[in-house]
């Protein structure tokens, strides 16, 4: 069996009205990660990945910058034990 890790990620900066969630979602899929990704109310983007160790943190290098028109200042993970849906996927915000 495929060792997998869990990590939920809060990315702040400039990262809503930029297409943050479009770009995450492409990118997880393009990775074959399971998890999601919403925006938050106060205004910084949430995700949860799941897979390979070594994916999941290529995965949250490329959130440091995300897409063209982001300003990220901050990528804060933890490791979490949550049960997740086949996929990757958006969620409404919270």
């Amino acid at each position: 069996m495929v060792e997998t890790v869990t990590r939920r990620l809060t990315i702040t900066g400039r990262v809503q009205g930029v297409g943050y969630r479009d770009w995450c979602l492409r990118t997880a899929r393009a990775a074959s990660l399971t998890g999601w990704v919403r925006n938050r109310a106060d205004g910084s983007v949430e995700a949860v990945v799941k897979g390979p160790p070594e994916t999941v943190e290529v995965f949250v290098a490329a959130c440091h910058a995300g897409p063209p028109l982001a300003r990220v200042t901050g990528v804060d993970t933890a490791p979490i034990e949550e049960s997740l849906d086949p996929g990757f996927r958006q969620l409404p915000t919270a």
